[in-house]
């Protein structure tokens, strides 16, 4: 007789809450990852969330500016945003639409609201990308809503499968370097969803409408609007939203274990490489 052991629940290790700040040319948003509580979660390197009604915090939008060294992705929900690069790559944002920009060596580029008036609400997450990677030519994924598979695995479950693969269906998104999950989910009240995670990889959720519970027993934990979990402890996730609906991001992603070498729109693996990429920037060879 042979005995197969449970698999272990995912259960929230800590709670982060993200803190206000502004980037680009005054563009209001929340950090979630990248600041002093929770500085990085390998390979994810930051987790901005902006979200307002009042053109007056996006409108001047993030004008040219440099990266080398890692993955950019923008997740609209609502709103226009435009993309421009100086290796003559452009493109429009709308909403419910990814663009994975892989910086590699290095570009310049400018990311402008296409809309004066109106909500505009999304997320950018920055993903590292291991060393033998860095220098390669830069390049985009980029996909409209209509492009992003939606899975329905549970009722009361929809799962916007951007990355990775959930319910059967496989996200567009290819990045064979950290094998990436992201997954937009949303729960009606009192509906629960149950999925795998790949071992060995970190993993967070953030809720952005409502509150969810991660877990099961006693290890559940709430999470409320606004607050990141960091997962771990199996691989077995198990998502419950409570008496009002729920909405999060569920992001995975395998770990490079490199040291970073780190510095505003630059992320090498040594502090000489990092100089160089501000010497090659500073002689226009990005």
């Amino acid at each position: 007789m042979s005995i197969h052991p449970q698999v272990e629940s995912v259960r929230v290790l800590r709670k982060v809450r993200g803190l206000p700040t502004s980037d680009g040319a005054g563009v209001r948003l929340t950090r979630v990852i990248g600041g002093p509580e929770l500085p990085d979660l390998d390979p994810f390197l930051l987790l901005d969330e902006f979200g307002t009604d009042r053109a007056e915090d996006y409108i001047a939008g993030f004008p040219d500016h440099p990266h080398r060294g890692f993955e950019t992705v923008t997740y609209m929900l609502d709103g226009r945003m435009r993309h421009r690069d100086n290796h003559g790559n452009e493109g429009l944002l709308t909403s419910g639409g990814v663009q994975w920009m892989t910086a590699g060596r290095g570009l310049v580029h400018s990311e402008m609201p296409e809309q004066e008036s109106g909500r505009m609400r999304g997320f950018q997450l920055w993903v590292n990308l291991p060393a033998r990677e860095k220098m390669t030519d830069p390049r985009y994924q980029e996909f409209g809503a209509e492009r992003i598979p939606v899975a329905h695995p549970a009722a009361g479950v929809e799962v916007r499968v951007i990355a990775g693969r959930a319910g059967g269906v496989e996200g567009p998104i290819r990045q064979p370097a950290t094998d990436p999950l992201y997954l937009d989910i949303i729960l009606a009240a009192g509906s629960a969803w149950e999925c795998e995670l790949a071992a060995g990889h970190n993993a967070f959720a953030y809720v952005f409408e409502g509150q969810a519970t991660v877990g099961e027993g006693g290890d559940a934990r709430l999470l409320e609007t606004s607050q990141l979990g960091v997962l771990g402890g199996g691989t077995r996730l198990v998502l419950r939203a409570g008496a009002t609906p729920a909405r999060l991001i569920l992001v995975a992603g395998r770990p490079l274990r490199e040291p970073v070498a780190r510095y505003g729109p630059f992320v090498m693996n040594t502090r000489q490489e990092l100089m160089q990429a501000f010497v090659d920037f500073q002689e226009g060879r990005f």
